[in-house]
């Protein structure tokens, strides 16, 4: 199996945040003959595509072709496995579950029943599953709320928020001290 660079993951978990999965743009920094290097390895190993860019809905371009179509990157079902998140869209917590839209580039078809949900896709039963149900809930989650149903330390907790929920998946968590309970962070459920 391939091994998977920082970067790489980056990219992957950004775009399972994204519409149609899109890869686009891509980390800041990462340009020229290094964006290069990295996309067409990542679309040799079939994590990413390229796809017809949607001008109507202003895709980013990752190159033009000839006649003045342009191409944009998607992540596929195999980049999106091997960052661990399943194809079906699932809401944390929730139990529902949304179909992964079709490669189909007609937008016509495309109904709102199959328009990708703002978060990323996270697999059930997982502790990061775990913690952003709590993060969802009204009153959010303080640390100690976190430590408690994971077993984790507190430092691994507040890594997990800065680090793989915050920086890595681009949620927008807020924070706020809340008297008796400390800092308590939140989520936006939608």
């Amino acid at each position: 199996m391939n091994k998977v660079t920082e970067t790489q993951s980056l990219i992957l978990g950004r775009a399972a945040s994204r519409a149609r999965y899109l890869a686009l743009p891509l980390p800041e920094g990462l340009h020229g003959a290094a964006a290069t290097k990295v996309v067409t390895l990542m679309i040799g190993r079939g994590w990413l595509e390229e796809v017809a860019a949607d001008h109507r809905k202003r895709e980013p371009l990752w190159r033009e072709t000839g006649e003045g179509q342009g191409t944009t990157l998607i992540a596929t079902k195999a980049g999106l496995e091997v960052i661990g998140i399943e194809p079906m869209v699932a809401s944390a917590g929730s139990g529902t579950c949304k179909a992964k839209p079709q490669k189909d580039t007609d937008p016509a078809s495309t109904s709102e029943a199959t328009e990708v949900p703002k978060f990323p896709a996270i697999r059930a039963g997982t502790k990061q599953a775990q913690i952003i149900a709590l993060l969802q809930r009204p009153e959010g989650a303080s640390i100690a709320e976190i430590v408690e149903a994971t077993a984790w330390q507190s430092h691994t907790a507040r890594g997990m928020i800065s680090g793989a929920l915050k920086k890595k998946l681009g949620l927008p968590i807020t924070a706020e001290k809340v008297e008796g309970r400390g800092m308590c962070y939140r989520l936006p459920s939608k």
